[in-house]
């Protein structure tokens, strides 16, 4: 097995390697383009930060895996929330003043409730991924008509405006996007090898691994951008960075996979992991709601995340090892 623990620690190490420098040339490409900075961290960036997510769950479907694909999905928003989250807000309590994250924190309630939908019949039919699909293209319709009207004194357009790079030619643009790209795709395939091997070593399901291992490891991108955006006092930069990507996380991961490859579910998946992650969803809308015109993620709060999180991986892997 010891050579299935190296395949996963490289396909780590490539798909975050890969997403950083993916990230890089899609910003950076689409600023040389003239696209407002705020318009590009919506959508591009957001959508980006999810790639390694995206190729993960296209690769393990293609090889009949699903399970994994669909674990990482609900996993990585778990893992987003209660540890880098948690976290984050335990380094520096986190400000929401953000208008536009206040309107996008609704969206990510709304697409964890049809996800939760779709997971009730305990099967993802190809219909169930192309209808996640069409949510992922409506909601970056929406997030790009939001990110137009958003109020041109919103903090979150200087976060992304100080992060975004400048002065990026097309060409290295496109460079660092297809490196990444190529990256990304050997890294995933090196992750998800690894991954079904160790599973079958231990006699535990895919399901299993993707929401604690391959989870974990795709979601180690946001838990650096989150701590970085924090120590440089860019709020809504660690905070919409997880909105964003738990929001592709499920549309696209879960759709991309059970278009593939449709699927029966563990009866596991919605009695606990499903259950996890929307209630994670619902602390963290509620931890964050303007009750009284500021709206911040506490130490007391991000403490009480990362115990949760702690706690669910914990269960976890002690029922199932």
């Amino acid at each position: 097995m010891l050579g299935n623990i190296i395949e996963v620690i490289a396909g780590l190490v490539l798909l975050i390697w890969g997403a950083d420098r993916f990230v890089h040339g899609a910003a950076g490409g689409a600023r040389r383009l003239g696209v407002a900075p705020l318009l590009i961290g919506l959508t591009i960036v957001a959508f980006a930060t999810s790639a390694p997510e995206i190729l993960v769950s296209a690769v393990a479907a293609i090889r009949g895996e699903p399970g994994l694909a669909f674990g990482n999905a609900i996993g990585s928003n778990i893992v987003n929330i209660g540890l880098v989250l948690g976290v984050t807000s335990l380094i520096r309590p986190i400000e929401l003043r953000s208008a536009t994250l206040r309107r996008e924190m609704p969206a990510l309630l709304a697409v964890s409730l049809l996800t939760v939908s779709l997971f009730l019949d305990t099967f993802l039919s190809r219909v169930d991924g192309l209808v996640m699909l069409m949510g992922l293209v409506i909601v970056m319709i929406w997030l790009a008509r939001l990110g137009l009207q958003s109020a041109g004194d919103d903090p979150l357009i200087d976060d992304f405006d100080a992060e975004i790079p400048k002065h990026m030619s097309l060409a290295m643009a496109a460079f660092w996007l297809l490196l990444g790209l190529g990256t990304l795709l050997v890294g995933a395939d090196l992750l998800v090898d690894g991954s079904i091997e160790i599973a079958r070593a231990i006699g535990v399901s895919e399901i299993v691994i993707g929401v604690t291992l391959v989870a974990l490891g795709t979601s180690l991108p946001e838990l650096a951008v989150s701590i970085v955006s924090i120590m440089k006092g860019e709020h809504g930069l660690a905070i919409g960075n997880i909105v964003g990507s738990n929001i592709f996380n499920l549309l696209a991961v879960i759709g991309v996979a059970a278009a593939i490859e449709p699927s029966s579910l563990p009866p596991s998946v919605l009695s606990l992991h499903m259950f996890v992650m929307v209630a994670f969803t619902l602390v963290l809308f509620a931890m964050t709601y303007d009750y009284e015109g500021k709206s911040e993620l506490s130490r007391i709060e991000g403490f009480a995340l990362f115990a949760a999180y702690i706690a669910y991986t914990s269960y976890v892997v002690v029922e199932n090892v």
